[in-house]
């Protein structure tokens, strides 16, 4: 039976590059690493990073709210509008940002081009 969700988990073709990223910018902790798998902690669950060899990860068509096809990690922030200019100050490349009643979140890309989101719920 089913018991919980092992990792969640994006393709990148610079595993190091990634790594820093999802480190160093996203603050998740490393777990394992090699050039084909590496496993992340975040609030609890893992995320993986895959290896391509090398090989470009297709790109997959978005908008402003994120991806059109697939799924996507959102991330919870209590904080957003200071996350919001890190990744402006590290120069993420960030595809919206969007204020509404549900809540506030940043669309942005990874340096291999996945895309993510980081979520704050409203203020009650």
């Amino acid at each position: 039976m089913i018991d919980g969700v092992q990792d969640i988990y994006y393709n990148v073709k610079d595993m190091v590059r990634a790594v820093k990223f999802y480190t160093q910018i996203l603050g998740m902790k490393l777990i394992d690493s090699d050039e084909w798998w590496t496993s992340l902690e975040c609030g609890g669950i893992r995320i993986g990073l895959h290896g391509t060899g090398g090989d470009p990860v297709p790109a997959i068509p978005c908008d402003s709210h994120g991806p059109l096809a697939g799924a996507t990690l959102t991330l919870r922030s209590n904080d957003i509008s200071s996350d919001y200019e890190k990744l402006k100050e590290l120069s993420v490349n960030i595809l919206g940002y969007h204020k509404e009643n549900w809540g506030t979140i940043i669309v942005f890309e990874d340096t291999e081009g996945n895309i993510l989101k980081i979520m704050q719920p409203p203020q009650n």
